[in-house]
């Protein structure tokens, strides 16, 4: 299956905000399914690897590292991420006509980058969405459209920056989503 990488970012960044937007006040502090990681740092870490994924193609690095982020939260945590979001999909769409544009991961195609950059955002709202309570699941639909890029790009990931927990074995029927959090080292049923 063909995917359309920028409409995925834009699904994936939608996700990321309403997750965001649906922390509750007092639950910023609560762990999730990132060990050792609150509500405030995985948010940090999404923000950032955003920016890392296209600090080569606008020579600008990220506001922190993001294997490593605080555990704090600017004043307006939903604005702070809109505008990283922005700015990072306009980074995308100036490569859109590309033959490639410069990722961490090496040279790709947009299409193919923006899949991986929504990866990353759709599998971190899911982190915010169950460490807070709210009813905010990865799709099948959006789950089936990340399968492609998390295989191509999770074991790289867990294999040269030591990210990404082992996967996670899940029954036999799993869902699609389940499947795709498993491979990702999450427990598909994590709750707080």
């Amino acid at each position: 299956m063909a995917v359309d990488g920028f409409g995925l970012l834009a699904d994936a960044h939608d996700y990321l905000l309403a997750a965001v937007r649906g922390v509750p006040a007092g639950e910023w502090g609560n762990a999730t399914p990132c060990e050792r990681w609150t509500v405030r740092q995985v948010l940090n870490h999404a923000r950032l690897d955003q920016q890392a994924l296209v600090m080569q193609i606008r020579d600008v690095a990220p506001a922190g590292d993001p294997f490593e982020p605080a555990d704090a939260t600017a004043g307006d945590p939903v604005a702070e991420l809109t505008a990283v979001l922005k700015e990072a999909a306009a980074a995308w769409e100036s490569g859109r006509d590309a033959a490639s544009v410069p990722t961490p991961m090496g040279p790709m195609p947009a299409n193919l980058g923006t899949a991986a950059a929504a990866l990353d955002a759709a599998i971190h709202a899911w982190d915010i969405a169950v460490a807070t309570g709210q009813d905010l699941p990865l799709t099948e639909e959006m789950a089936e459209a990340l399968e492609d890029i998390a295989s191509k790009t999770v074991d790289f990931v867990r294999d040269s920056f030591g990210k990404y927990a082992s996967p996670v074995a899940v029954p036999e029927g799993a869902s699609r989503a389940e499947r795709l959090l498993a491979f990702t080292g999450r427990d598909p049923h994590w709750s707080r």
